[in-house]
C-alpha cells in the first residue's frame, strides 16, 4: 500500500508542478490547453517558438514527448528538465542548424506507458507472452501498465491526424517529411522509433535517447527486446531519406541498454544505414535522467537539424 500511495503522490506532484507555464531563456512558449483527441486522453501541448519567429519564414518542426519535462526545471516534479529552449537557441544563433519550432506533447501520466509502448511488436508475441508483460511491475510493486492496454497506434494517430494538421495550420512551418522530426527519451525513445517506422512519409528523422528496449523493467525471460529487433528488421524506413539517432548511458536504468543497443546497431548496418543518416553514441557514466539528456542534447539536435 505504501508503494501505491507513493506512486500516486508522484503523479500528483507531476500534475501540480506541470500546470505552471514553463519559463524559457529564449524564444516564447505557447500552451494549447487540454488538447482534445478521439484517440488518446486530453493533454496539454507546449509550443516553443524561437527568437524572432516570423510568419515570413518557414520553420522545421520537432515533436517531442514528455512535454512537461522539456523546458523549465522549476515546473517539473524532479526539478530537472531538458532545457530544450536553451540548447536550441544556441545552435540556431551559431547557425549550426535550421530554424525550428518544438511541439512538446505532454504525457498522459498514468497512460504514459500504454501510449508509448510500440503496439505491433507487442502484438507479435504469443498470448502467454503478452499476459506476462501486462503483469509486470515496477521495482516499487506498482503495475507498469496501470491495468491499461497498449494504445500507441492511437497515440501516433493523434499526432499525425490531429495534432500535426493543427500545427501546420496555425504556425508558419514546413509541412513536408524532410522538415518534420520526432524525439524522446526512454519510453519516449521507443515511441519515436516506432513513429518513424510507422509513418516514414511524415517523419524525416527521429532522435531516441536512452531508448528503453526492455519495455518493462527486467530482462529476465523478457521477449520484448527480440520483438522490437524483428520489427526493426521489417520496418526500418529507407535510409536514403531518413535519419535515426540513438544513444545510451551506462548508469541506473541505462545499464540495461548496454547489451541491447549493439543488437539494434547490427540491424541498422544490415539495412544500409551509414554515418550520414544514423549514429549511436554511448555516454559512459550517464544515468537515466533529464540532467543527462540535457547534457548531451546538443548532439542529437545537431544530427537531426544541421544545415
Amino acid at each position: 500500500m505504501k508503494n501505491r500511495i507513493s506512486f500516486g503522490l508522484l503523479l500528483l506532484s507531476q500534475l501540480v508542478f506541470s500546470q505552471s507555464i514553463p519559463k524559457v531563456v529564449s524564444g516564447t512558449l505557447q500552451r494549447i490547453e487540454n488538447f482534445q483527441s478521439k484517440y488518446v486522453t486530453a493533454r496539454n501541448v507546449d509550443v516553443w517558438l524561437p527568437d524572432n519567429y516570423s510568419t515570413s519564414k518557414k520553420y522545421a518542426v520537432l515533436y517531442m514527448h514528455d512535454g512537461q519535462m522539456l523546458f523549465d526545471s522549476e515546473t517539473t516534479w524532479n526539478k530537472q528538465a531538458w532545457e530544450v529552449d536553451d540548447v536550441l537557441s544556441k545552435l540556431i544563433a551559431e547557425k549550426m542548424i535550421q530554424e525550428v519550432i518544438v511541439v512538446g506533447i505532454w504525457n498522459g501520466g498514468v497512460t504514459r506507458h500504454i501510449d508509448y509502448f510500440p503496439q505491433k511488436p507487442f502484438e507479435s508475441l504469443t498470448q502467454t507472452q503478452q499476459d506476462s508483460i501486462y503483469n509486470a511491475n515496477r521495482s516499487n510493486g506498482q503495475s507498469v501498465f496501470n491495468n491499461g492496454k497498449i494504445n500507441s497506434d492511437n497515440y501516433l494517430k493523434f499526432i499525425v491526424e490531429e495534432l500535426k494538421p493543427m500545427i501546420d495550420k496555425t504556425y508558419s512551418v514546413c509541412t513536408d517529411q524532410k522538415h518534420t522530426f520526432i524525439a524522446g527519451s526512454s519510453m519516449g525513445g521507443l515511441i519515436s522509433m516506432y513513429a518513424i517506422c510507422e509513418y516514414p512519409k511524415v517523419f524525416g528523422g527521429a532522435a531516441c535517447l536512452s531508448t528503453h528496449w526492455p519495455g518493462i523493467f527486467s530482462l529476465d525471460h523478457n521477449p520484448i527486446p527480440n520483438a522490437f529487433f524483428e520489427y526493426l528488421k521489417q520496418n526500418l524506413p529507407n535510409p536514403k531519406n531518413h535519419k535515426l539517432y540513438f544513444d545510451y548511458g551506462t548508469a541506473t536504468l541505462d545499464a540495461l541498454y548496454v547489451t541491447l543497443q549493439p543488437k539494434v546497431d547490427e540491424i541498422m548496418r544490415a539495412k544500409g544505414y551509414t554515418s550520414s543518416n544514423w549514429t549511436t553514441l554511448k555516454f559512459e557514466g550517464d544515468d537515466h535522467s533529464e540532467k543527462s539528456w540535457n547534457k548531451r542534447l546538443r548532439t542529437p539536435l545537431f544530427f537531426l537539424l544541421h544545415n
